[in-house]
Formats: C-alpha cells, structure tokens, sequence
C-alpha cells in the first residue's frame, strides 16, 4: 500500500466529529449579507484540519437559520451520548471560532460547548432531521 493511501485509511479510519455547513439557496449566498461565505468555510477546514470532517452540502431546509452548521459527534462521542447539534444563524466569525474550539475539544457527547452557542441552537423538523441522520 502507498504512503498517501496509509495516510488516507488512518485519517478516514480515526473516529471524530463531522462538520456539516450548509451552502444552499440562502447559506452561503448573497441572502445572508455581510459574511464573507468562502472564507467561513476555508477558516472551519483550516481550523479543524484532521480533527474533524468538514463537508459543504447543499442545502439542509433550514433557510430561516442560514448559515446553518450541523455538528455530529465522533463515533465516541455517540457513544457518550451526544448527539447532533442544530447551528443557525452563524453570521459571526466568532461563532465560528467557538464552534471550532468546541469540536477541537470533542464535541458532542465529549465536551460541553461554550455558552454561547445555546444562542445559536436550535432543533430542525423530524423530516430534515431524518434525512440527516438516518
């Protein structure tokens, strides 16, 4: 097996948290004004490099929220208990930065986040939530 794929199958196999932020038909877009989008998403890849999976997806139904990042815990963090946590309105590059510090520390079911975050949470509908999770 090759270095780049050893490094792959470790980095794929080490359990942690999945980031997921949505860029659809109002996050990520000219609708949320004032956020530099791009650059939200570059600095969430940045600061949890092998820490955490961040992917972009579409769109999470979720529009009255945008920007909306969903932290889904690490293998053992479900197993701890924790469960994904609903982020909306993440417009602020310090939310960002507490997302970030919380997920570094463990995250859901593993670290308790900073206050502030209960702010920004929120529960979506049990259809997203299916589709999600399921």
């Amino acid at each position: 097996m090759s270095r780049r794929k050893t490094a792959k199958a470790a980095a794929e196999a080490a359990p942690r948290c999945t980031v997921t932020v949505c860029r659809g038909c109002c996050c990520g877009t000219a609708k949320v004004p004032g956020v530099d989008h791009a650059d939200q998403l570059a600095q969430l890849k940045v600061e949890f490099g092998s820490v955490a999976q961040v992917r972009a997806v579409n769109c999470l139904d979720a529009c009255e929220q945008a920007n909306v990042i969903v932290v889904q815990p690490s293998p053992e963090g479900r197993a701890a208990g924790g469960r994904p946590v609903w982020l909306g309105l993440v417009n602020d590059p310090d939310a960002t930065a507490d997302i970030a510090a919380w997920v570094r520390s463990g995250g859901p079911g593993l670290a308790e986040p900073p206050a502030i975050l209960e702010l920004y949470e929120f529960g979506p509908s049990r259809r997203v939530r299916r589709v999600l999770e399921g």
